[in-house]
């Protein structure tokens, strides 16, 4: 009896939940459980065949880490203790390339070349790159370098590349990138341990220029070649967008080799440069001042035209010269020459023909006709930027001299103006100067009907290209220059321009320089093509002998003539 209560009250005590371990016990993957999830199966724990591994793995790393330690320490000891003393740690400079220049096709132009000074040593005792520059023709606008310098120590006491001419100068800051810096371990053998940067240098900005590097290059090659077979002492040529005064070529020979004067090493070649009277570092096409001849007519056509004093149609006979009475010697004359004799020309065949009688008289008057006077010749002549620099983005630029009795007072003194002296202005000669750079300015005014532009270099300045300025005349006087500088192609004396593929107006002018009067600067300006004139050219060749029968129009023959076959892009 007692034992069926007992029983009974230990049944009646006992919990009759199944746990959930027992119910999976036996259990396996059913259809609808993600094993993947471990649903249906019970946790497995870790194996001692796990356990065992992963201690053996982690006392072995730790026996090779005292292993090591102990041989740094024991064996090696002294050696680092060595080296700790006798090495050094010295922050270097890490020289930031400079940024590299481009013609508008993105050829380039000056570019980085990773070597010393002496490419027999090695690249590391200079550790930054030189610059090299393409050539011939590139020398004035590109400039040159001085590059970073060291002491007699070795130490750089001067760590930027510095500008020295052309857009290497003018833009140095652009283009001059971040120099970085290195920390450097090296023993007393100087023998670099290890190295490590800290700063990292950061490159130069790149220039894209208004530049077309193969149309450089021939009219570089035309000029020189022109000038060492006929004895020019030198020339230039520029050719430039009309509308927004970009710059598509600017060569001036001779020139200097760049890379030559940045390395400095080569003391015989640049001690011929400062010696060479042909003024071997002046860039002829903004820095060279000269005697402009005829290629003024066209403006102050323009002048007498807007002051009234002629009209376009009116002719004037050119017999060969103009006579006046002597100032000094009242019963004499004083004659005043034309280069031929040219017969009635009406202004268009002035122009044509370059008649100087013609503007003698329309400059400073003569039997009759009213002249309009060197004041206004003058200020035609600035009207149209002659006289001044026009704010190129290159160094040196000069501006030129426009005569005038203040002028002549000034270099003259006791001497009064004359109007022989406002003759002589009249067609560009007495003591007229310019560079070729003013006078493409000018007569791309001419072509677009009076917008002067701002010349410059660098592609896609804004800036440059909305500054410029209008001039206002009237469209009939444009016209008939244009049509006289079209007619100076077409049967005048710049007849060599007149070419199948394109239609060219220009003006030619031979200006006598010298004492003896026996050498010419030889030039033409002008534009292209006729009817939708987009570009202008200037081509002057410095004083050659006054007997050559080839000038500066066979240059500008010669690139025609070259560009109808390898850029006629620029003809459309």
């Amino acid at each position: 009896m007692k034992w069926k209560i007992f029983k009974k009250n230990k049944l009646k005590n006992t919990n009759l939940f199944v746990e959930p371990d027992e119910i999976f016990l036996d259990s396996k993957n059913l259809q609808n459980f993600n094993s993947q999830q471990f649903e249906g199966r019970i946790e497995k724990q870790i194996s001692k065949r796990t356990i065992i591994f992963l201690g053996i793995f982690f006392v072995f790393f730790i026996s090779f880490f005292f292993l090591r330690i102990g041989f740094l320490q024991i064996n090696k000891g002294e050696v680092y203790l060595k080296r700790s003393q006798n090495n050094t740690l010295e922050k270097q400079i890490i020289f930031a390339d400079r940024g590299i220049i481009y013609d508008r096709n993105k050829v380039e132009l000056a570019w980085n070349k990773k070597e010393g000074f002496d490419e027999s040593k090695d690249i590391e005792e200079n550790s930054f790159s030189t610059r090299t520059y393409k050539s011939p023709g590139f020398s004035h606008i590109l400039g040159y370098v001085n590059y970073p310098q060291k002491d007699s120590s070795g130490n750089f006491w001067q760590t930027e590349f510095i500008g020295k001419d052309g857009l290497e100068k003018i833009y140095g800051e652009k283009i001059t990138g971040v120099n970085g810096s290195k920390i450097v371990e090296t023993d007393v053998n100087k023998k670099v341990y290890s190295e490590n940067i800290v700063n990292a240098p950061i490159h130069g900005t790149e220039l894209v220029t208004t530049i077309d590097s193969r149309i450089q290059s021939e009219l570089f090659t035309l000029i020189k070649k022109l000038s060492e077979d006929h004895s020019f002492s030198g020339g230039a040529g520029i050719l430039m967008n009309i509308e927004n005064g970009e710059i598509l070529t600017e060569t001036s020979f001779p020139e200097y080799n760049g890379e030559i004067l940045s390395l400095g090493k080569d003391s015989a070649v640049i001690e011929n440069y400062l010696t060479d009277k042909r003024k071997v570092f002046m860039d002829r096409t903004i820095s060279g001042l000269y005697t402009p001849g005829s290629i003024v007519k066209p403006f102050f056509a323009l002048g007498a035209l807007n002051e009234g004093v002629i009209d376009a149609n009116k002719k004037i006979l050119s017999t060969g010269s103009i006579s006046i009475p002597n100032p000094y010697f009242p019963a004499q004359k004083t004659v005043f020459k034309d280069w031929k004799a040219h017969g009635w020309t009406d202004m268009g065949q002035a122009i044509a023909v370059s008649s100087d009688v013609y503007f003698y008289t329309i400059g400073g008057g003569f039997g009759g006709q009213k002249g309009i006077g060197i004041a206004n010749i003058e200020k035609y002549a600035k009207l149209f930027g002659i006289g001044e620099e026009t704010g190129i983005d290159l160094p040196d630029e000069k501006g030129g001299t426009i005569p005038s009795p203040e002028w002549k007072a000034k270099n003259f003194k006791g001497d009064i103006w004359r109007i022989g002296d406002t003759y002589h202005t009249a067609i560009g000669q007495y003591g007229f100067q310019v560079t070729p750079l003013e006078m493409i300015r000018a007569v791309s005014a001419i072509a677009s009907n009076g917008k002067l532009v701002s010349p410059h270099l660098i592609l896609g300045d804004e800036n440059m290209k909305n500054k410029f300025s209008l001039i206002d005349l009237k469209k009939d006087y444009w016209s008939t220059v244009q049509d006289g500088m079209r007619q100076c192609v077409t049967y005048g004396t710049a007849v060599g321009l007149n070419v199948p593929y394109v239609k060219v107006a220009a003006k030619t002018g031979t200006a006598q320089i010298g004492v003896a009067k026996n050498k010419v600067n030889s030039w033409v300006i002008g534009f292209f093509p006729y009817d939708n004139p987009k570009y202008a050219f200037t081509i002057m060749m410095e004083a050659g002998p006054s007997t050559n029968g080839v000038g500066a129009s066979s240059i500008m023959r010669g690139l025609l003539d070259w560009m109808s076959t390898n850029t006629p892009e620029y003809f459309k």
